[in-house]
C-alpha cells in the first residue's frame, strides 16, 4: 500500500517517457498522479484516444490538489462490453490510485466507433458537496444533521 501511495507521488521516469509518446500536443501531464493514470490506462487498454483531466480545482480542495479526475478512454478493448464492464475495467486498472490518492474518478469509456461518431468530453456538474463556489455548504451540513 505504501509503495502505491509513493507511486502516486513519483511515477517511474521510464513510464513517463513511454507515456509522452501517446499524448496529444495540447495534453501535457500536469503532475505525477495524472501521469500515472495516463500511463496505466495506456498500458492496460491501448486506447485510440485518451484524455485525463484534473478537476480538483472545481472542488473545495487546497490549491494544487490532485485527487479529482475525469478520464475519457476510447479503446478497442471496450468492444462488446457493457458500460458497467468498461467502468469496472478502468477502475481495476487504477485500483491502487483509487485506494490511495484519487478521491473521485469520472469515467467516459467509449469504443473507437462511439468516439468517432461523438468526439466530445462530457462536462462535470458543479460540485454540491463542498464546492468552493457554493456559499451554502455550512447550511447544507447543518440541515443534514437535523
Amino acid at each position: 500500500m505504501l509503495s502505491s501511495a509513493l507511486h502516486c507521488l513519483h511515477p517511474s521516469s521510464s513510464s513517463l517517457s513511454r507515456q509522452l509518446v501517446h499524448l496529444q500536443p495540447h495534453m501535457e501531464p500536469s503532475g505525477p498522479v495524472e501521469t500515472t493514470i495516463r500511463t496505466k490506462l495506456t498500458q492496460a487498454l491501448k486506447p485510440e484516444h485518451l484524455e485525463v483531466i484534473n478537476e480538483s480545482h472545481m472542488h473545495a480542495m487546497p490549491p494544487g490538489s490532485k485527487s479529482h479526475f475525469r478520464v475519457l478512454v476510447a479503446s478497442p478493448q471496450f468492444e462488446g462490453l457493457s458500460l458497467l464492464q468498461r467502468h469496472r475495467l478502468v477502475n481495476e486498472t487504477l485500483r491502487d490510485e483509487l485506494s490511495t490518492c484519487v478521491h473521485v474518478l469520472a469515467i467516459q469509456a467509449k469504443t473507437p466507433q462511439q468516439w468517432s461518431s461523438n468526439p466530445s468530453l462530457a462536462k462535470s456538474p458543479a460540485c454540491l458537496g463542498g464546492s468552493k463556489h457554493d456559499n451554502t455548504v455550512a447550511e447544507k451540513l447543518k440541515a443534514g444533521r437535523e
